[in-house]
């Protein structure tokens, strides 16, 4: 269990990110979950998850938890906001109420022994979630260490923009200490990540959100984002690859604002 996170919100340290992905559990439908099917198959360069066991550390709206059972693995997934579990719970009820190969739990994976006591996978997977941890070097640690030998490890880490990147973290950092800005933040930065976005997004015909959500909590997502950290791709390859693990795919964001995905083996 993870005691501390109602702490962390109320004192300004953490974002709500669950209650944020509650919003996306009216959206859900086939389309989004096969996409999802997809996404995952591309990524680990697999046709099958079948007899695989699967754990999703931070599982926020539960999709890709359900698409990988969908696809055939035995499922484990974990999130330390409580309110991402309960979005998880729920995705499980609405899709697969009383499936036994799929638990759901509350936990953090900065918690090295929480995450020792559970068992180790052929896929550990983990979309946009270490650098919210606050500790991102201990949370990849614990992450590789739930690793079988000869699995796959799949992450993607905010891309190391310089000054940018630290001008994020400032404004993050106010958005949730000071409740009272939020207004102001919105209003500052909706023309560049709400409307000239939308403006884009309709010319080349992409209005639906590849994460899901609407464009509005999108942007909450993004200004609240927080804790934030950054890595640039070297600084990953140069933990994980003296620990044994080898390099199989890179996709970087091109040095934009964004993720940069790996898939470690």
């Amino acid at each position: 269990m993870t005691p501390d996170h109602s702490f962390e919100v109320k004192s300004g340290e953490r974002f709500q990110f669950g209650e944020n992905w509650s919003c996306f559990l009216a959206v859900v439908d086939e389309d989004r979950i096969r996409e999802a099917e997809a996404t995952l198959l591309q990524t680990l360069d697999l046709k099958s998850l079948a007899d695989k066991s699967f754990l999703d550390i931070g599982s926020g709206r539960g999709l890709f938890s359900l698409a990988a059972r969908r696809l055939g693995a035995k499922v484990c997934s974990f999130d330390y906001d409580p309110a991402s579990v309960a979005c998880t719970r729920e995705r499980k009820r609405r899709y697969r109420a009383g499936d036994m190969d799929r638990c759901i739990d509350e936990g953090s994976v900065l918690d090295a022994d929480y995450v020792k006591g559970l068992e180790q996978f052929d896929i550990v997977y983990s979309l946009g979630v270490l650098h919210h941890t606050g500790t991102m070097v201990k949370a990849f640690a614990n992450a590789a260490s739930a690793l079988k030998p000869g699995g796959a490890l799949s992450i993607a880490i905010y891309n190391d923009q310089g000054v940018v990147s630290r001008y994020w973290n400032y404004a993050k950092k106010v958005f949730n200490r000071w409740p009272l800005s939020r207004p102001f933040l919105i209003l500052l930065h909706a023309p560049n990540l709400l409307f000239l976005r939308f403006a884009v997004r309709l010319v080349l015909g992409r209005l639906q959100l590849e994460r899901g959500m609407s464009m509005w909590h999108d942007m909450l997502d993004w200004l609240g984002g927080y804790p934030f950290e950054v890595a640039k791709p070297e600084v990953v390859l140069e933990f994980f690859l003296p620990r044994g693990l080898e390099l199989k795919k890179l996709r970087t964001c091109a040095g934009r604002m964004g993720c940069n995905e790996y898939v470690f083996r």
